[in-house]
């Protein structure tokens, strides 16, 4: 029996029909755009996490029904591997050449685009907006500052 409350029922329900709208309103929508689907219900599993949880990446290959994709969806919010604060500082302290807490603007961005579950120029753009990130007149950002900022998340004020 699923533990999600009525409105996160209808949440996940209002998502699935526009997908499957989309799809060609035939009750199914296609695997590979799992990720999507679950992006749209907030949640922001990373590309292991999908794929752990019945994402393909070819589209084709299977699909859902409404009822297949509850569990799926379930699963996935209850993923607590996020990534702790620990974890991001110790990741960015490695490109801190001078261990002064500053990371070149320009190398953070290349991070973000081309290690682990990489962002396009456009998410990090977002981001940098959302955050108020500023750089110092050489061109380097506290990366602290910008761990706390992203973790705290966009609502934060």
């Amino acid at each position: 029996m699923s533990q999600l409350s009525k409105t996160e029922i209808e949440d996940v329900r209002e998502v699935f029909d526009l997908f499957d709208f989309w799809d060609g309103r035939d009750g199914d929508v296609d695997a590979a755009k799992t990720g999507d689907m679950l992006y749209c219900l907030g949640l922001n599993p990373t590309q292991e996490i999908i794929m752990k949880n019945g994402g393909v990446k070819k589209f084709g290959e299977k699909s859902y029904k409404f009822e297949e994709f509850l569990p799926i969806y379930e699963t996935v919010a209850k993923e607590k591997d996020t990534g702790t604060y620990a974890d991001f500082m110790e990741a960015f302290k490695t490109f801190d050449r001078e261990g002064q807490g500053f990371i070149s603007s320009a190398e953070m961005r290349h991070v973000l685009t081309s290690l682990g579950d990489r962002l396009s120029d456009e998410q990090v753009d977002d981001i940098i907006k959302c955050i108020d990130l500023r750089e110092d007149l050489e061109g380097n950002v506290k990366y602290e500052e910008f761990i706390t900022k992203v973790m705290a998340g966009p609502f934060d004020k």
